[in-house]
């Protein structure tokens, strides 16, 4: 509301409740945009870039992928005929992708993550003391967390080898005949499945002993005036204590066990005769290596389902333990 006074004009105030009304409705729509006020269009400001990032490199892959996958698509032909679900009904009737792949895969899920947990949980609780050195030691327990799995890989490979390699050499000075340990499919995940505790059995434990270092003494006194020895402690207070950060580990390693790729092609390459491969080295061969754009995009989308499916579970299970 505006009053001239001679020459000036002056912007009066409002005087009645329905014209303080009218003005707050006034600097409202002055203020809004797409139905956003000033701290909405802050906040969307700030989600913008990780949006766009996600859409460009999540969202966008994942359409143009489903959208190969019901064409026949291959590496070596110009054309791509629009095919339906051919791709997912001959991968549901693929005896090698569910028999082995799937079942290497799972294998490796399930022993590297409890390997994984068991060896972290044990070097946790030894490290969870004073002693001389302790500084030292901790740091040589997490430096394998800071080599490359590639590099580890390789030199896993090397010291495997039949002919030169550190442990054949050992063994036949030891009077014992040479392993040829990547040649059989199931010495082959055997030294995958160990090299992968070893590479993730220090993220277990950082994260377990920072969860010791904060429990509360309370428990685990009143458990010993009670008389329970330090098994006992261990099992009865300790465990219950760490179980939200050991299933939080549980999740995170699971889904990440899942999609593995870089130890496995690096040691194995899915050989002998396929029979190492696990889910995203499948999928890898059969788009880039054999041609299959088609298949490759379908299993990894029946595997992307299974991952979203055993994350739900494994959130669920995390959810209704933690309750107990």
């Amino acid at each position: 509301m505006e009053r001239e006074t001679g020459t000036e004009t002056e912007v009066a105030l409002p005087e009645t409740l329905a014209e303080r009304q009218a003005v707050e409705e006034a600097y409202y729509r002055r203020w809004t945009f797409l139905g956003m006020g000033e701290r909405g269009r802050f906040i969307a400001c700030l989600l913008l870039p990780a949006v766009l990032v996600m859409l460009c490199f999540q969202i966008i892959p994942i359409i143009m992928g489903f959208n190969a996958s019901l064409r026949r698509w291959s590496l070596w032909e110009d054309e791509y005929p629009f095919i339906g679900l051919w791709n997912y009904r001959e991968l549901f009737h693929n005896t090698h992708f569910w028999t082995t792949v799937m079942g290497n895969t799972f294998l490796y899920m399930f022993v590297t993550v409890a390997g994984g947990l068991i060896a972290g949980l044990a070097i946790a609780v030894l490290l969870n003391r004073r002693f001389p050195g302790m500084n030292l030691v901790r740091t040589i327990v997490i430096l394998p967390l800071t080599v490359a799995p590639v590099v580890t890989a390789i030199m896993v490979t090397w010291m495997l080898n039949s002919e030169f390699g550190i442990i054949n050499v050992f063994l036949k000075w030891l009077g014992f005949k040479p392993i040829l340990f990547l040649v059989s499919r199931w010495w082959s995940l055997a030294v995958v499945m160990l090299t992968d505790i070893w590479l993730q059995t220090p993220f277990y434990t950082v994260i377990i002993l920072a969860a010791l270092q904060t429990l509360p003494p309370e428990p685990h006194e009143a458990a010993r005036v009670d008389g329970a020895n330090s098994w006992q402690v261990f099992r009865k207070v300790t465990l219950p204590l760490l179980r939200p950060v050991m299933l939080v580990c549980i999740v995170i390693r699971a889904i990440d066990a899942f999609r593995t790729f870089d130890l496995v092609w690096t040691i194995t390459r899915g050989e002998p005769a396929r029979m190492t491969e696990t889910f995203s080295l499948f999928a890898y061969r059969e788009a880039f290596e054999f041609g299959n754009v088609d298949m490759g995009v379908a299993a990894s989308m029946v595997g992307a389902v299974i991952i979203m499916v055993i994350g739900i579970l494994l959130y669920k299970g995390m959810y209704y333990l933690s309750e107990l």
